[in-house]
Parts: structure tokens; C-alpha cells; sequence
């Protein structure tokens, strides 16, 4: 009896042990993510999508997830950057977990506002579209014309991709008036502009502005906190500044302790799109 109890015990801690170490293997092979705490912002804007494609691989390849604005814009290849040609990689970028906001459907700049309006009506806004059936022309939009464009460019980027997207816009040129972002808060929507350092400045000249230059004055000066903004394509820069700037930029940022999060993480931003129920 006592050898069998003897047994029986030593059988036990044996099991026990067992169990230690496998815990401990378990443990030592999924460490815990370390928390970021230098965020910076990476988003952007549809352009003719000629470098989306390389873009796309090397956030993929960085394990980066950003924020698009998406408009209706020409492309160098397709039907526009919501249309039919370009719906597959917007459908990738989803699944990787990518955002999405509005850009205006037909990529609308604010010129001005208009007189104001007698009580009780509409606020308007002279507007000049750079896309679509009225591209070149100025508008004279109500309120509501300007929200059923940011309504239109989001509802298309959700029939591509199955995702909601953000409660969020950015104006074309990030040209605003307070009357403006209250008439898009008004249906839902908070503006998205960029930090001073966050502009990567890739569609200035390249003859003037090289992607050297660009890549260092961005490396040296964002700091934690900061919105950045690029395109998927600009037509009129000659030495693309994309995809040749992107990666390195991201490995230079990420050694100086930087982390990448989308617009849905901004402290500025969370609770307005927990509020509206977009995302």
C-alpha cells in the first residue's frame, strides 16, 4: 500500500511538472504584444492608382494597416478608383484590416462659402469638382448636396469592400470653412487634416522637391501623434513618390520607436466614431 501511494505521488508531480513546462513553453512562444506609445497616423488619398499596387505590398510586407479617403477619380488603368477594375484590390485591402473614409465622390473642392442664408435655410458653398460628369465646373451647393457626396463616396467603398467605413471625411485639398465641417458634422461626418510634418509631399515637383529630401524632412520631424497624408498615384509628379519613399520612411520611423494605427485608434477620432455608427 505504501509503494503504490509512493508511486501515485510521484506520478502526480511528474504530471504536474508536465503541465509547468508546457505552460511555460505556450507562454515563451506567444509573447504579448508590446503597447504602442508613439502612434503616428498613416492615411491616403486616391490619386490615378498607378503605384497602388506597390503600395499595397509594401504595407503588407511592413504589417502596416492605414487609413484611405476614396473618391472617384481617373486612373491610369480602369473605370475610376471605385469602379469595376480597381474593386478586387480595394476588397484585399479590407480583409487586411485596412479603414476607409469619404473623400467626396467626385473629389469636390470647397471654393468659398456663399452669402449667408436667410433664417431657416441651407448654408451654400461655391464647389469645383476635379472628377466626374461635372469636373471643371462650378457648383453652387446646398448642405445637403455636399452630405449626399460624402455619403456617395462612402457607400460606394462599402459595396466593394463588405466594410463599413469610418465616420470621417477629408476635403480635397484639405480646403475647409467652419460653415463646411458643421454641415458635414451635421450628417455624420468629422473632417480628417494632416499634421504640418504629416504632409509627405508627394505631390509637389520632383525636380524641385526630390524623394531624398522628402523622406529625411519626414523621418527628422514627425512626431508621435501625427497624421500623415499621401496619395495612391498624382499625375502630375514625374519621379513617383511612392512606393520609393514608403518603406523606407515606415522602417526609419519604426527605429526611432514609432508604431502605425489606423484613424479608428486616433484619441481625437474614437469617440466620435463609437457615437456614429458607420464603423
Amino acid at each position: 500500500m505504501q509503494r503504490a501511494s509512493k508511486t501515485g505521488h510521484v506520478t502526480a508531480i511528474a504530471a504536474l511538472l508536465t503541465v509547468l513546462l508546457l505552460s511555460c513553453g505556450a507562454t515563451a512562444q506567444t509573447p504579448a504584444s508590446p503597447v504602442c506609445t508613439q502612434p503616428v497616423y498613416l492615411t491616403f488619398d486616391t490619386g490615378h492608382m498607378g503605384v497602388a499596387p506597390l503600395i499595397a505590398q509594401v504595407l503588407q510586407r511592413q504589417q502596416v494597416k492605414v487609413t484611405f479617403f476614396v473618391a472617384q477619380e481617373k486612373t491610369q488603368q480602369g473605370d475610376g478608383t471605385l469602379g469595376a477594375h480597381w474593386a478586387p484590390w480595394w476588397a484585399a485591402r479590407a480583409a487586411e484590416g485596412h479603414e476607409f473614409a469619404s473623400h467626396t465622390l467626385d473629389h469636390v473642392y470647397w471654393q468659398s462659402d456663399l452669402p449667408e442664408p436667410a433664417p431657416g435655410n441651407e448654408p451654400r458653398f461655391k464647389m469645383r469638382p476635379s472628377a466626374g460628369a461635372q469636373m471643371g465646373q462650378t457648383l453652387h451647393w446646398s448642405a445637403h448636396d455636399y452630405c449626399a457626396s460624402l455619403k456617395q463616396a462612402s457607400t460606394r467603398i462599402e459595396a466593394l469592400t463588405g466594410r463599413a467605413s469610418l465616420p470621417l471625411f477629408r476635403a480635397p485639398g484639405g480646403k475647409t470653412s467652419p460653415r463646411l465641417l458643421a454641415a458635414a458634422k451635421s450628417c455624420g461626418y468629422a473632417h480628417v487634416g494632416w499634421a504640418p510634418a504629416g504632409f509627405l509631399g508627394d505631390e509637389l515637383p520632383s525636380e524641385k522637391f526630390s524623394n531624398a529630401y522628402l523622406l529625411a524632412q519626414a523621418v527628422n520631424k514627425i512626431r508621435a501623434g501625427d497624421v500623415m497624408m499621401a496619395h495612391l498615384g498624382i499625375w502630375s509628379r514625374t519621379d513617383p513618390w511612392a512606393p520609393a519613399v514608403l518603406e523606407p520612411l515606415i522602417a526609419q520611423l519604426k527605429a526611432k520607436g514609432f508604431c502605425f494605427a489606423t484613424l479608428r485608434e486616433h484619441p481625437d477620432y474614437r469617440r466620435w466614431i463609437a457615437q456614429h455608427n458607420k464603423g
